[in-house]
């Protein structure tokens, strides 16, 4: 069983019976059990503003560590049934959304196409609400891909990403 899979969870939108973006999130770690995904830990929530740049809602993110036997593309498949199960509807790139999962890493494994899951995640490096979450659960991870230390991707990701923690108020959500 492989117990280095990251993913991803994102969601800037409520969603309509589930609620707030940080809701829906929690609502689906439940969910990852019956997907044959069991969660070892997960990173605090962040708030961030969505890249690239746009109107959007600041989105809410985070990044889990999970243990499982399925193969990437059974994990893609569960992550997708996920979001379909909860409305989600691909209609265009980088779109406001009630939830959004990826895959982050899969252990040391490099996929890199034609056909998804592309592992890691291609534009993980560059997303500082990816970094900072991933590296609050795996400090030394290192990208499988280059060998980059997280802590040297996340010196050069571009200044003008703003993400910070979820500063929660007791009784309040985002």
């Amino acid at each position: 069983m492989l117990d280095d899979l990251y993913i991803g969870l994102g969601a800037n939108l409520a969603h309509p019976w589930l609620g707030p973006p940080k809701a829906t999130l929690e609502h689906v770690l439940e969910l990852f059990p019956e997907r044959g995904l069991r969660v070892l830990a997960r990173s605090p929530w962040y708030e961030s503003a969505p890249v690239p740049a746009s109107d959007q809602p600041w989105y809410i993110n985070g990044v889990v560590r999970v243990a499982t036997a399925l193969s990437p593309l059974e994990v893609l498949s569960g992550l997708h049934r996920i979001e379909a199960d909860l409305g989600r509807q691909r209609v265009e790139l980088n779109e406001a959304r009630a939830v959004d999962l990826d895959i982050i890493a899969f252990g040391r494994m490099v996929l890199n196409g034609p056909n998804p899951p592309l592992v890691p995640h291609p534009r993980m490096a560059e997303r500082a609400f990816v970094l900072l979450p991933l590296a609050d659960l795996a400090p030394d991870w290192r990208h499988p891909a280059t060998g980059e230390r997280i802590s040297r991707l996340i010196a050069r990701l571009p200044r003008d990403q703003v993400t910070r923690p979820l500063q929660e108020t007791p009784g309040a959500g985002p």
